[in-house]
């Protein structure tokens, strides 16, 4: 049986001792779902599922995991693409789906989205303890996430009155320039936090997606792996799995987030105080991260 509340509540409380120096980091930058709530990002995934089946359409929790990280219509549009679910829709409907039926799905998704997200929303072990450190710190605290502003709307709430609260959050449908894996959210945080050096942020992200939207944004980047989609256990098949196939999962998740330019991959964000130290003190000795 694995547990994940002591290892990560000890590595929390050994790296917030006393005496940390963070300088010159400014701000840290996390997704949503698989990274601050939602272990193994699990809320988006079957309702994907259950979407694309009211149209008829057949897919796998894996095909729903592909893209994560993506917008959520811009998720649906990349999932039309794949061979085997387009074949099923052009059998179904006669015709290759477009855009007017990635609007289609997405509508059909929205609202089955917002009325589950909020049963999806508490922190991952360790994250409300980490944001007090990191603002106890004197860094501020952005996010950022694939869902549409109408599902954040749901899950804000909830995940503020357990703890997790950032400074600034948007969505992935609040800009023009679009969302993951281009650099806008990311820069929209330096904006609204008034951060004077994008490399003086770091984006903590599970999914590929997530990693490349840090890296354009020029900033430096940390991947998840057992908390989030890579993954994709929930707390009880976690507590259930076989080691082994643990550990084989999250060794796949991490050469996957590292092969995506991550520069440096923990296991959920209770692990993320060692690895800002040890940014920070990469930065005061000359590095940047591109």
């Amino acid at each position: 049986m694995n547990s994940i509340a002591i290892s990560e509540a000890q590595a929390l409380s050994l790296a917030s001792t006393p005496g940390t120096d963070l300088s010159p980091l400014q701000a840290v930058i996390f997704d949503w779902a698989g990274t601050l709530v939602d272990f193994g990002s699990l809320a988006p995934t079957q309702i994907f599922v259950e979407a694309f089946a009211t149209f008829g359409i057949t897919i796998t929790l894996a095909q729903a995991r592909g893209p994560m990280g993506l917008s959520k219509w811009d998720h649906i549009h990349q999932l039309l693409q794949e061979e085997s679910i387009a074949s099923q829709w052009q059998t179904a409907f006669g015709y290759a789906p477009g855009h007017d039926d990635v609007d289609a799905i997405y509508a059909r998704f929205m609202p089955m989205q917002i009325a589950k997200v909020a049963e999806f929303s508490d922190p991952i072990a360790g994250a409300p303890e980490l944001l007090v450190w990191l603002r106890a710190n004197g860094l501020k605290v952005g996010s950022c996430s694939g869902y549409p502003r109408e599902v954040l709307n749901q899950l804000l709430p909830q995940a503020a009155a357990a703890g997790v609260q950032p400074d600034y959050v948007v969505a992935g449908d609040e800009l023009d320039a679009g969302g993951r894996p281009g650099p806008y959210m990311a820069l929209a945080n330096v904006l609204a936090l008034s951060v004077s050096d994008v490399r003086a942020c770091v984006k903590v992200d599970d999914t590929v997606p997530g990693i490349a939207e840090g890296l354009n944004a020029g900033m430096w980047t940390v991947g998840l792996s057992l908390s989030g989609n890579e993954v994709g256990y929930s707390v009880q098949e976690y507590a259930q799995a076989d080691p082994a196939e643990v550990e084989a999962r999250v060794a796949a998740a991490e050469a996957k987030l590292k092969q995506a330019g991550a520069h440096h991959v923990v296991r959920s964000v209770a692990d993320l105080p060692a690895v800002l130290a040890q940014i920070a003190a990469d930065m005061r000795s000359g590095k940047t991260p591109v």
